[in-house]
């Protein structure tokens, strides 16, 4: 009686593992910036890369748009400026 139980408390935990092992990648990560609300108490869409698709998705329905709480893309940050070094003068040496 053991072993069996021992068996069946085995094959519930392998196929537990099995379950969240095949779990698409797609639901721990959302690629799209910017989500459409629209109205107060209207749908949610968050299938949006740039703010202008999604303004243009909510223009005439009514609604607005906001980040993505769940967004897991790049961050977009300033390319980092490089700063211009002066040019100095070439110094001159007294004659000896």
């Amino acid at each position: 009686m053991r072993a069996i139980v021992s068996s069946i408390l085995f094959a519930t935990a392998a196929a537990g593992l099995l379950v969240c092992a095949s779990a698409p990648a797609s639901a721990a990560s959302d690629p799209y910036r910017w989500c459409a609300q629209y109205g107060p108490e209207g749908g949610r869409n968050c299938g949006f890369i740039t703010l202008q698709q999604c303004l243009d998705t909510v223009s005439g329905v009514g609604g607005g748009c906001e980040l993505n709480r769940f967004y897991t893309g790049p961050e977009t940050q300033p390319a980092p400026r490089n700063p211009k070094l002066r040019k100095q003068k070439p110094r001159h040496r007294a004659p000896r």
